[in-house]
């Protein structure tokens, strides 16, 4: 699994890591997400795994996927790549878990907050500012509500909130906060505990529990993608806010 510029792979005791290596803030672009899907493609065989963690190099887990991924000329592979990991995720029996510990913000925060699990220190923030550029998170429009209920995800979605890792944790996006110090110790700890289980019993428990949401989360993320090419790409809105930011200036909305 060393073959990858923007990842790197591993698997020991039935437990796959994938390892973001983009630092600073590991910005998910359509070379990176390829990679990501290839490794996932890999690992989706693998009958024997218990899990996949998702972590990080750098001092974020990821800022996000690449501006410049959403130009018009690029938006339709960027979003069949970045939806592709999602489907992938979604479609394997291993845990899936995410080990956060720095911001997981736009697409990075849907990567880890997508898994079974979310492990964050307590300098994790979470947050879905894409609202801010004009656009919206399909992942997180789908996996938010059933999550964290229709409110808390309105408002995460649709205004474009930051919180950090207690909150998540209180509204059901993250599972166990760490103190930053005790981070590592506390994730091996966590993993050895799943290394102690019968791998076939823990994939078919974790089968057992997402078999109905499983088909949920994909129906709905068929729909909000279709809505985000055919109708949000169409909106002059959404060029400007991309433009913008893209030019480091304040975005002049025309609201259509």
């Amino acid at each position: 699994m060393s073959d990858y510029e923007f990842l790197s792979g591993d698997v020991t005791d039935g437990i796959a890591t994938i390892t973001l290596n983009r630092p600073p803030v590991n910005v998910l672009h359509i070379p990176m997400m390829a990679e990501l899907n290839a490794l996932l493609e890999t690992l989706l065989g693998d009958g024997n795994l218990a899990a996949i963690v998702l972590r990080a190099h750098g001092k974020a887990f990821c800022a996000g996927v690449d501006v410049n991924d959403h130009t018009a000329d690029k938006v339709g592979e960027m979003i069949r790549q970045f939806h592709g990991i999602f489907r992938k995720l979604a479609s394997t029996d291993a845990l899936t878990i995410a080990v956060v510990n720095g911001a997981a913000l736009g697409g990075g925060c849907e990567l880890a907050t997508f898994c079974d699990v979310v492990l964050a220190s307590d300098r994790a923030k979470f947050g879905q500012p894409e609202v801010q550029v004009g656009v919206l998170p399909p992942v997180a429009a789908c996996a938010f509500p059933p999550q964290i209920g229709i409110k808390k995800a309105i408002e995460l979605n649709a205004v474009g909130m930051t919180i950090d890792a207690h909150e998540a944790h209180r509204v059901g996006l993250v599972n166990q906060v760490y103190p930053a110090n005790e981070f590592e110790n506390q994730v091996d700890s966590y993993l050895n505990n799943i290394r102690k289980l019968s791998r076939p019993v823990v994939r078919m428990a974790k089968r057992a529990t997402f078999m109905i949401a499983r088909e949920q989360v994909l129906s709905h993320l068929e729909q909000v993608e279709k809505l985000y090419l055919d109708e949000l790409m169409k909106l002059s809105d959404a060029h400007e806010g991309i433009a913008a930011f893209m030019e480091k200036r304040a975005p002049c909305w025309v609201h259509a």
